[in-house]
Parts: structure tokens; C-alpha cells; sequence
């Protein structure tokens, strides 16, 4: 169960409610424990548990247990299990993300492209010619961070006339002279 931070720093030992003590569970994720709240307060309202003792059980303000109970009375317990996220479907499906990701796997140069750097513009265009649907730049970063799992990464800057072995000489000869002084 998650508790907020800092309890310990103030020499407060957080011990669990009986009403929800039981064997350890693995981490969930934020939607999976908040639907673990519900179902646990669910449990707790069919035992006839008051809506205070649940709050204080789950770790919620007894305005959210009490609008769950009103969701539980009028709709059973399915009322409060998770639901599908809202919101637009994204512009591509998978097949069409799996054409994208072997397209970008084959380089920058492959699609036309001067260097092999692949940038948001350029991704942007070899979507558009893999599968015809035109991303803008923020869906085009999602993308790749989201749905191809890619990150960010900046090629080193280094001067074409950089000498390694001239630098190297000079911070072990010339440098320990100029650091000594006169």
C-alpha cells in the first residue's frame, strides 16, 4: 500500500490497518492500487464497515469513500473497477507502429536523408510515406518515446581538426609548465 513519504522522517512508524493487513503484495502500478483501494473498500462496505473507519483503512479522504459507496450501491462493485482510458485512439495501430519501427531501423540515409540523424521533421515524413497518416511534432515524439520505446540522443560535437594524440601531449607537458607559474 502506498503511504506518503516522510513518515519514518518524523519518527512516525506507519503501522497498517487491521481492516487491511494481509500478506505482502508485489508493487502495483498507481491505476492498478488505486483500483485496489476501491475493491478492498467494496469488501469493507459489505461487511458494513462506516465510511469513516474505510477512509482511515485505504488511505483515502471519506469523500472519495463516500462517492464510491453511492457508485457501489447503484452499480455493485463492476461500477468500480478500472475503465479504458478516455480520450482519441491513437492515429496508428500496431501493425502500422511495426512498419514505422522497421522503416526508422533502417537509417536516415536509407529513406533519402544526407546524414544518418534521424530528427522529428524526418520521422515525421518517413511516417507519413510508411503508412500516409501525418503526425504532428509532439505525436511524432510520442511515438518514439512511448510506443517505440526510443530516447533521446544528441550526437557528440567535435571539431573535424581535433587531434588527440596533439592534446594529450599537451596536458602532460605544457599544462603542468603553465600551472607551475614563473
Amino acid at each position: 500500500m502506498w503511504w506518503p513519504r516522510g513518515w519514518e522522517a518524523v519518527g512516525v512508524a506507519y503501522q497498517p490497518s487491521p481492516l487491511i493487513a494481509g500478506p505482502s503484495l508485489p508493487p502495483l502500478s498507481r491505476p492498478q492500487l488505486a483500483e485496489a483501494r476501491r475493491v478492498r473498500a467494496v469488501e469493507l462496505f459489505e461487511d458494513g464497515v462506516s465510511n469513516a473507519d474505510i477512509a482511515r483503512a485505504v488511505g483515502v479522504c471519506a469523500e472519495s469513500v463516500r462517492r464510491w459507496r453511492r457508485m457501489w450501491e447503484q452499480g455493485g462493485a463492476s461500477a468500480l473497477r478500472r475503465r479504458a482510458a478516455t480520450g482519441r485512439p491513437p492515429k496508428l495501430d500496431d501493425t502500422q507502429v511495426e512498419t514505422v519501427r522497421a522503416a526508422l531501423e533502417q537509417g536516415a540515409q536509407a529513406h533519402g536523408f544526407e546524414a544518418d540523424l534521424w530528427t522529428l521533421e524526418r520521422v515525421g515524413a518517413v511516417v507519413t510515406r510508411a503508412t500516409g497518416v501525418v503526425l504532428s511534432r509532439a505525436s511524432v515524439w510520442r511515438l518514439l518515446t512511448s510506443r517505440l520505446g526510443w530516447s533521446l540522443q544528441r550526437p557528440e560535437r567535435r571539431a573535424v581538426e581535433r587531434n588527440e594524440s596533439e592534446i594529450a601531449r599537451w596536458i602532460a607537458h605544457e599544462w603542468p609548465r603553465i600551472k607551475k607559474g614563473p
